[in-house]
């Protein structure tokens, strides 16, 4: 049977078809390019047939775009490849400023007022620490010099006569307080001799411990600050970082976004803190430390002065005024 005059397809359906594919095509090409536009499909653009080539498929670059050269193996999907910062340039936290000034001035009212409280704090105890440590040296220094005039056999009238007006040294007040209270405890009778009221080592003793009590207390005045600063500044700043936590959280909330730049500047407010905080205490807790025992050790040395004292008024008592 002679099949040759037989067509199995009519060829203006075939044609018509074909160009049905073609526009189909285009249009999910033009679709792709809107949504990726540097996509390329895979060995190349869909095209237009050629119904006089033998239904070959011409390539056909997008609209508007260049010529392709991206090999065929690799395929280049803008849009949908995460992109690479280059470290240093264009960073989101490159234009963050993380210095003391930018820390503070971004700050919120209250983290503001956490690194305000802990200056303020920090700067008083160091002016405590400068003038404790001069008033010590320049009180143990005259104490000393005291000392050694006291005991070295000369009258002890002619010596209150020069420093009790106007003492110089804790010591120094001591030793004014119980001559004065001497002189007033014996009066001369109608022959010129002395007479010594009753009690009257019991009121020197007791007006050397007033006077000892009255000088430690100038002495130890403004220590208990640092004491004050060393146990609180801490746990102001520790307020301080948990506050600036919960601004990155609100921050992350807020952006729906976690990168570095939205989390960055909340913790290094909260870090800035903590570091304020322990800058205030630390030298707080030395100092109070150290100035508490030179006023310990100074106030045994009056305690020990005050004694010697009332023995040599207990031993004048025995064996009468001279």
């Amino acid at each position: 049977m002679d099949l040759s005059g037989l067509h199995l397809f009519d060829p203006t359906l075939v044609d018509s078809v074909r160009h049905t594919v073609a526009a189909a095509q285009d249009q999910i090409a033009g679709a792709l390019h809107a949504l990726a536009p540097g996509w390329v499909p895979d060995g190349g653009d869909y095209g237009s047939p050629d119904p006089g080539d033998g239904g070959r498929i011409d390539t056909v670059e997008a609209p508007g775009e260049k010529p392709s050269t991206v090999p065929p193996d690799k395929k280049v999907v803008e849009g949908s490849l995460e992109k690479k910062d280059t470290p240093g340039a264009g960073s989101p936290t490159s234009s963050v400023d993380f210095s003391i000034w930018g820390i503070v001035s971004r700050a919120d009212p209250i983290a503001k007022a956490v690194i305000a409280i802990l200056s303020v704090a920090s700067v008083w105890s160091w002016a405590i620490i400068f003038e404790k440590v001069i008033a010590l040296r320049a009180v143990n220094s005259r104490s000393d010099k005291f000392e050694d005039r006291f005991w070295s056999g000369g009258s002890v009238d002619q010596l209150f006569d020069e420093v009790g007006r106007r003492p110089n040294s804790p010591m120094a007040a001591l030793f004014a307080a119980a001559m004065r209270e001497w002189r007033q405890s014996t009066t001369p009778d109608h022959t010129g001799h002395q007479t010594i009221l009753g009690g009257v080592k019991e009121r020197i003793e007791r007006v050397m411990h007033v006077t000892l009590g009255r000088e430690m207390s100038r002495l130890e005045r403004n220590v208990g600050f640092l004491a004050t600063v060393g146990a609180t500044a801490p746990f102001i700043g520790l307020f301080g970082t948990v506050w600036g936590i919960m601004s990155s959280f609100q921050h992350i909330a807020i952006q729906k976004n976690t990168n570095l730049a939205t989390v960055a500047p909340g913790i290094s407010e909260a870090l800035f803190a903590t570091a304020l905080g322990l800058l205030a205490a630390i030298p707080a807790v030395i100092a109070y430390n150290r100035f508490s025992g030179e006023l310990d050790r100074y106030a045994h040395r009056l305690e020990g002065f005050t004694g010697e004292f009332t023995a040599i008024v207990s031993r004048q008592l025995e064996g009468g005024v001279r």
